[in-house]
């Protein structure tokens, strides 16, 4: 069984005309291939755009233009929480060292105490002694 060409030459005929033509065939596709609610549908797209399809075409520039912002603002929200994020990491690192740094301070602090701890037990037991 041979299958209908999807293919039609178009003689030499100007681009309106080829529009209007394409614009007929994708209506005539439509009709058999939507239902007949959806009839009316149709009806008011070449209302609106006379048969041309430059409603159509307006739609898609739209509908790009629409894609390309919500991407533009999802990436420059992307990278404002990488930016936070960093933020955030260079502040823990920052507070980290502040907390190490206190903590060799109070382990000087602590040692110190220990060899005064030890001085004074050998001061008192040495006295002691004497006593």
């Amino acid at each position: 069984m041979e299958r209908p060409s999807l293919e039609i030459s178009l003689p030499n005929t100007p681009e309106e005309g080829k529009l209007y033509v394409v614009d007929s065939l994708n209506n005539l596709n439509k009709l058999t291939v939507c239902p007949d609610d959806a009839q009316h549908v149709l009806d008011e797209e070449d209302e609106n755009t006379g048969g041309t399809g430059g409603y159509t075409a307006w739609s898609n520039i739209r509908n790009q233009c629409l894609f390309v912002v919500t991407l533009i603002l999802t990436l420059i929200v992307s990278l404002a929480l990488v930016s936070f994020v960093i933020f955030l990491i260079i502040q823990t690192r920052n507070k980290m060292d502040q907390l190490s740094s206190r903590l060799i301070s109070e382990r000087k602090s602590i040692e110190e105490l220990k060899k005064m701890n030890d001085m004074i037990l050998k001061h008192l037991n040495q006295s002691g002694i004497k006593e």
